[in-house]
């Protein structure tokens, strides 16, 4: 059960981390969000304030790709993955990460490996 300090302090980092991190149209920035079953990640442009690539293991056309994948690591690494090749077709290969307030480990160092496998370089 997630407490309602939890969620404080995890907002709290949140706002730290995007005081210094911004993302630009040469190097744009990387974003993580997890819930309890899904895994998202964005790729944003702050100084539009675009997004210009979106993947979950929800997106339509990859969720053939999701279903036999147990494990949440497993499914951010495969949304890095396609994040890295969509972020590709638009020429993106340099972004800046943003863990979004969560610790670099599990389900976003899954999904930030699987970037990386796919290009990106941050």
């Amino acid at each position: 059960m997630i407490t309602k300090k939890k969620i404080e302090h995890r907002n709290r980092l949140k706002v730290h981390i995007r005081l210094r991190i911004t993302g630009t149209p040469e190097r744009p920035r990387l974003t993580v969000f997890r819930s309890l079953r899904n895994v998202y990640a964005q790729i944003i442009d702050d100084t539009t304030g675009k997004t210009l690539v979106a993947v979950s293991n929800l997106s339509k056309p990859e969720r053939e790709q999701f279903k036999e994948l147990k494990g949440q690591t497993a499914k951010a690494k495969l949304v890095g993955k396609i994040a890295a090749q969509k972020a590709a077709e638009k020429k993106i290969t340099q972004v800046v990460f943003d863990r979004n307030g969560y610790l670099y480990h599990g389900v976003v160092k899954a999904m930030a490996d699987g970037a990386r496998e796919g290009g990106l370089k941050f």
